[in-house]
């Protein structure tokens, strides 16, 4: 198995990423039945997170098939108890799938869950899933890596014109709740034909999905998006720690940014001041949430990303500090808006 896996390594590391690209020339284009939405019914799902559980559980709503597989046994035993097929492998999983959805911590889970000992593509010369969806937050770099290893595989049996496997980069936002209520944002990245037929998936588990361009760009989405709300929740918390300071209370200065021009999600959807808006992790110790750890590791991706193109983005590198001394006070598991209490020394709303 070992060096089945080092073979997979090495064969991705022959390759340019921007051969990605040109290896889709391959792909025939799909027919007009490629979008219906009962041609991929059996669906696999490895990673049974807070994220991934809930969206396994939305697309059982919706009547696919799901088989699945994490390292937890206790959340596998939660789903097999409720009906839902499991595998010990991911590439069991493989073996009875139309279509693979992953959904995991880092770079390194993905690809091992993909080109290790008992991965997904472990049977490269004839493998049965046509469709590889990864909705995990991870650098676009190892996504375009792991989309050619997937491209270099064969089926083993045909569908319509499908020639060749495809693997879709589609995170998500939206949060645990949005996983939940099934209204998560899919950002997709990969060939456009290929998201068209894998759409009715989607929406089994989000209310909306963006075809962001070729392989990659849904993982650039991403890492861009949680960018931008770092540093939102930065500066909103910020001036509100700020106007309390001032004697503004944060209901008031709430109320004054979500009618003015310093409105945004992290004013009025968000909010970091206990007792200003229910229902959100402020309101409950910070509890529950997007973790601070892992808004740190996103702002990493992001600086790895910038630096790999040579863009200069000093506010990731306040951001990571932030977040990294958060982590290392001991706050790492609570929400990434407790920055207003523990960094900025902001009061609760009385």
């Amino acid at each position: 198995m070992a060096i089945r896996r080092a073979q997979s390594l090495l064969c991705l590391s022959k390759f340019k990423t921007s051969s990605v690209f040109g290896s889709y020339l391959s792909l025939r284009r799909f027919s007009s039945s490629a979008h219906d939405s009962t041609q991929f019914q059996n669906v696999g799902f490895i990673g049974l997170g807070n994220m991934g559980s809930r969206m396994v559980n939305n697309l059982v709503k919706a009547g696919y098939k799901v088989t699945v597989h994490d390292i937890n046994r206790d959340v596998v035993k939660m789903f097999t108890e409720m009906g839902v097929s499991a595998r010990e492998t991911p590439f069991e999983v493989a073996q009875d799938c139309q279509v693979v959805i992953t959904m995991l911590p880092s770079s390194s889970h993905v690809m091992d869950v993909y080109t290790g000992t008992n991965g997904l593509l472990l049977g490269e010369n004839a493998i049965r899933p046509a469709l590889f969806i990864d909705s995990s937050t991870i650098d676009p770099q190892t996504t375009r890596k792991i989309s050619l290893a997937v491209s270099n595989c064969n089926l083993k049996e045909k569908r319509d014109n499908w020639v060749k496997p495809v693997m879709l980069d589609a995170p998500v936002s939206g949060g645990v709740l949005a996983a939940e209520a099934g209204t998560l944002t899919f950002m997709v990245g990969g060939p456009e034909d290929a998201y068209l037929a894998v759409r009715p998936i989607l929406q089994s588990m989000g209310r909306t999905s963006i075809y962001c361009g070729g392989s990659g760009n849904g993982a650039a989405a991403k890492i861009c998006n949680n960018l931008a709300m770092a540093v939102s929740m930065l500066g909103t918390s910020e001036a509100l720690a700020l106007g309390q300071s001032l004697g503004i209370s944060a209901s008031t200065l709430t109320e004054v940014l979500n009618t003015s021009s310093g409105r945004c999600w992290s004013s009025d959807a968000y909010n970091p001041v206990p007792g200003v808006m229910k229902g959100v992790p402020s309101s409950r110790d910070y509890n529950g949430g997007f973790a601070s750890k892992l808004m740190a590791k996103d702002l990493n991706l992001a600086a790895a990303s910038a630096e790999e193109v040579g863009h200069k983005s000093p506010l990731i590198s306040k951001a990571q500090e932030i977040y990294k001394k958060m982590c290392e006070e001991g706050h790492e598991t609570k929400d990434f808006s407790c920055v207003f209490r523990h960094f900025y020394s902001g009061k609760d709303e009385v």
